[in-house]
């Protein structure tokens, strides 16, 4: 198998080098950011040729660990599939921990994913990769084909009902972002087999590494990441409601909102509450994302473009996308500033309309919360349960009801 990707890789000699030392060098770059953390993931990123699926793209882009190969989009330009960046994957297959000789499903088939699934299970071991749009198998089929992984089992099909003939699996890796988790991966899955899918949880989303036991689904780890939304069956579309042209409230649900009076909130000026809380530069604070969105009123996520910093509407954060708190006609969000102490930022809250220093104020004493009880702690643990289940047969704490289950979110 290894010399037919090398053969792959051939036309001349410095043709040949070029992949192999690009290869290489994004390894090493990932396990220096610690997206690669063990050897077999580390030599899967090293032996299979990621250009040949997406050979219309730059060598360098095909390579760079943060950049991900748009491969189709839709009339109005949004990708509709795509070439995950190599930092996302590493973390989805450390996140997977795929052993030699286990069956494993891939739902959304960019094709370079399954042939490092296919390093990892080895020849006693079976992948199927499946995808809903016959032009992402076609091409999946022939990358594959070209890097010499013949054995992957590619299926054009409706992932929301998974691969049922193939069945059971040991890991089912779903690499589009869902909604909610459909009763046939459930059903297609060992008892102790474990689900990694990029679940939406109001408005953010995170690849959450769930386990098994009967009818219950248990996180072991969860990361931030972004994914194209599922297509089919299992489609749903976020709901946007523009304050203005360049300022968006983002939700997983149909909501009534004041429109009229949030966009007059947005142009007036905001009601600052400090925490007193410091995060260095560099320092993830993805846990009081989830956190805040867990226990802030009426939370949505506040997105904004840049057009609309620079005209001062709302601070930096919102260009990547904040959580807010939402009432009526006020809202507030979170916001940074720079402290004295050199490369720190302080956390606040900005607060707009009526209610908007209300609103900050339990925004600020949320934050606190968290930074006392779980800035240093284990993390959420993300339970799924399915939709009949009575509230006295699950953990306590937030809970989000789905078509097909119950998302359940706690803090220990």
């Amino acid at each position: 198998m290894d010399v037919e990707r090398d053969m792959a890789d051939e036309g001349t000699a410095e043709d040949s080098a070029q992949p192999g030392a690009l290869r290489a060098a994004m390894a090493e770059e990932l396990r220096q950011m610690g997206a690669l953390r063990s050897d077999p993931v580390e030599r899967a990123f090293r032996v299979v040729p990621r250009h040949l699926f997406s050979p219309e793209a730059p060598l360098m882009e095909a390579y760079g660990v943060n950049r991900s190969v748009v491969v189709k989009r839709d009339d109005d330009g949004m990708a509709l599939s795509t070439v995950s960046a190599p930092s996302m994957q590493a973390n989805m297959l450390e996140q997977t921990e795929v052993q030699p000789g286990m069956r494993v499903l891939e739902i959304g088939s960019g094709g370079v994913n399954a042939a490092m699934l296919a390093e990892l299970v080895g020849a006693e071991g079976h992948v199927t990769t499946v995808d809903i749009d016959a032009d992402v198998t076609e091409r999946a089929r022939r990358g594959l084909s070209e890097s010499g992984y013949d054995q992957v089992r590619v299926v054009c099909a409706d992932a929301e009902h998974g691969v049922a003939d193939q069945a059971p699996y040991d890991r089912i890796l779903v690499t589009v972002g869902v909604w909610d988790i459909p009763p046939a991966w459930l059903d297609q899955l060992v008892e102790g087999g474990w689900l990694i899918v990029p679940l939406r949880l109001q408005g953010v989303m995170r690849s959450i590494a769930l386990e098994r036991a009967d009818d219950r689904l248990t996180s072991r780890s969860v990361h931030p990441c972004g994914f194209v939304p599922m297509q089919g069956a299992g489609a749903r579309e976020e709901h946007v409601a523009l304050l203005d042209a360049d300022v968006g409230l983002r939700f997983d649900e149909q909501r009534r909102l004041n429109i009229a009076g949030l966009s007059e909130a947005l142009t007036t000026p905001p009601e600052e509450r400090w925490s007193g809380i410091t995060i260095g530069s560099r320092e993830m604070i993805d846990d009081l994302t989830l956190w805040l969105t867990t226990t802030l009123p009426g939370c949505g996520m506040l997105t904004a473009k840049q057009a609309a910093i620079d005209r001062g509407l709302v601070g930096r954060p919102a260009r990547r996308g904040v959580p807010a708190a939402v009432d009526g006609d006020s809202f507030a969000y979170r916001a940074t500033v720079r402290t004295t102490e050199d490369e720190r930022h302080e956390l606040g809250v900005h607060g707009h309309g009526p209610r908007g220093a209300e609103l900050a104020e339990q925004y600020v004493d949320l934050m606190r919360q968290w930074d006392r009880q779980h800035r240093h702690g284990p993390g959420a643990v993300i339970e799924v349960h399915p939709a009949h289940t009575p509230d006295e047969r699950m953990n306590h704490g937030f809970v989000l009801d789905r078509n097909h289950t119950r998302v359940v979110i706690f803090w220990p």
